[in-house]
């Protein structure tokens, strides 16, 4: 019997904050951290507008070789380990695969996909590519891969080989139970143990955000303005008198 570890999941409330920071502003306040390689690096969205953020179960592959993966995975399914890190998934969870950017063999397909999101996934990050992508689309699982092929798991050159173990995903390190977050700009790893900062830290850059762009619109002066210069400080409090913050900004 095959038996693999679960993750530690952050608070739901870190994970919603980390969610509205978004991908962008998440990799900007992680650099002026000292995180400067936080960028899972190829990966694109498949579906425009999706925005996720949760805890990383991780999967990573191998170059296959064939003594010690052959065709026994077939007699005995469970020997398959890319089953065993759905297993794993609770409600939001993000499956983050280490495919070695392969383009060649699909890390999942329809059938693996529809597991995933009846348990409640709420994304995949896999640098490498799936298969059966007409039937993933009616999924409508948010999804950020290198691509598609019409090859199985382990049909060329890869074999899963770890599941729930430190990974490198898209040039980035990635720990179980790190948070990621994902949406049209790309797919960033939060260290848990900053993520309350990262919010914090972003947040105050959110405050006065939406007052420069909206006088960047009325065409006012970018050095002035972007960043909020202290000469403009006293404009924006009043601005933001007037305009007072919701209690979830984002």
């Amino acid at each position: 019997m095959t038996h693999t570890q679960d993750i530690t999941r952050p608070s739901k409330d870190l994970v919603a904050g980390i969610l509205a920071v978004g991908a962008a502003t998440a990799s900007s306040t992680l650099a002026h951290m000292g995180i400067r390689n936080c960028h899972i690096l190829g990966p694109l969205p498949q579906q425009r507008g999706k925005a996720i953020a949760g805890p990383a179960l991780t999967l990573q592959f191998m170059p296959k070789r064939e003594d010690m993966y052959g065709d026994g995975e077939y007699a005995d399914p469970e020997k398959q380990l890319h089953r065993h890190v759905l297993y794993h998934v609770q409600a939001g969870d993000i499956v983050v695969v280490d495919a070695r950017s392969d383009m060649t063999s699909g890390v999942f397909g329809d059938m693996m996909s529809t597991y995933f999101k009846g348990r409640g996934g709420a994304g995949m990050i896999v640098d490498g590519v799936l298969r059966d992508r007409p039937n993933l689309d009616k999924l409508e699982i948010p999804l950020w891969t290198l691509g598609w092929t019409p090859n199985f798991h382990t049909q060329t050159n890869l074999m899963p080989f770890a599941v729930n173990i430190p990974i490198a995903c898209g040039g980035v390190t990635v720990m179980p139970g790190d948070i990621i977050v994902a949406d049209d700009d790309g797919a960033v790893c939060v260290p848990v143990a900053l993520a309350q900062q990262v919010i914090e830290q972003s947040s105050t850059h959110h405050e006065w955000e939406d007052f420069s762009r909206m006088k960047l619109k009325e065409g006012a002066p970018l050095q002035r303005y972007y960043p909020l210069h202290e000469d403009a400080r006293e404009e924006y409090n009043q601005w933001r008198k007037l305009n007072p913050l919701p209690d979830h900004h984002g």
